[in-house]
């Protein structure tokens, strides 16, 4: 209780933390939470790799009509006519480092390691929403908004509780975050901002991680596989639909 008593002592105005307050990072997320993709594109710049604005033709946003910049390779389909066996990704990918290792412990809390399968962060879903936030589109661009000032959010609520980063944060410490803010309709009337931050990274996650092979062998799916013939619904099937 201590520490959450501090941490609302310091909703006036905290220090600037990495040059952005815990009230300009609330004021992120609201603007993505409301669909608005105006948000410091030029921050997104200074964070993101040379070349990773992608195409300069409004037309051709994700630079299909020629190479890529930043080395990506071109894939041996067309946007109409694309290689689906292996798909190339055509935009440069713009979380950086410490956005991603914030990103892949909250994965983790989303969807941890058990008895059944890896955690999130190790199926690489901290990856796939790196690959969804930087695509160029509209609302591609309205999520990069909103995960990138969640995870600062983040990272500034774990210093104001537990005076750390919340990668360096205990289990227990990271729940006690995640459970204000893992419901918007039981979140406090402060939290509900960082709460739709949290559940579009909840979907994401689990996107990611249920479309991976241990995702659906978790989930027990045994579809996708080739089978030698069909011999149709079985007998109990047909006859529990009055078929049979």
């Amino acid at each position: 209780m201590a520490d959450r008593e501090r941490a609302r002592e310091h909703e006036r105005e905290p220090e600037a933390t990495e040059g952005l307050t815990r009230r300009r990072a609330l004021q992120v997320l609201a603007a993505g939470a409301a669909g608005a993709a105006a948000f410091s594109s030029a921050a997104c710049r200074d964070e993101a790799e040379p070349g990773a604005t992608g195409s300069e033709n409004p037309a051709d946003p994700a630079g299909f009509s020629g190479a890529t910049s930043g080395g990506n390779p071109r894939a041996a389909g067309t946007p109409t006519d694309p290689d689906l066996v292996s798909p190339v990704v055509w935009w440069n990918l713009v979380l950086t480092e410490d956005e991603l290792a914030t990103l892949a412990a909250l994965c983790d809390v989303i969807i941890p390691e058990d008895e059944h399968s890896p955690g999130a962060a190790a199926l690489g879903a901290h990856g796939f929403i790196d690959e969804w936030v930087s695509a160029p589109y509209d609302g591609n661009r309205d999520d990069l908004t909103l995960v990138r000032g969640g995870l600062v959010w983040l990272d500034i609520e774990s210093a104001e509780r537990f005076g750390g980063r919340f990668t360096e944060l205990t289990l227990e410490q990271k729940h006690a975050i995640c459970d204000d803010i893992c419901w918007v309709g039981n979140a406090a009337p402060e939290y509900r901002v960082a709460a739709r931050f949290f559940d579009r990274v909840r979907d994401l996650t689990s996107t990611a991680f249920w479309t991976t092979a241990e995702g659906m062998a978790d989930l027990g799916f045994v579809g996708n596989r080739p089978m030698p013939r069909f011999d149709g619904p079985p007998p109990e099937v047909l006859q529990r639909l009055g078929l049979a």
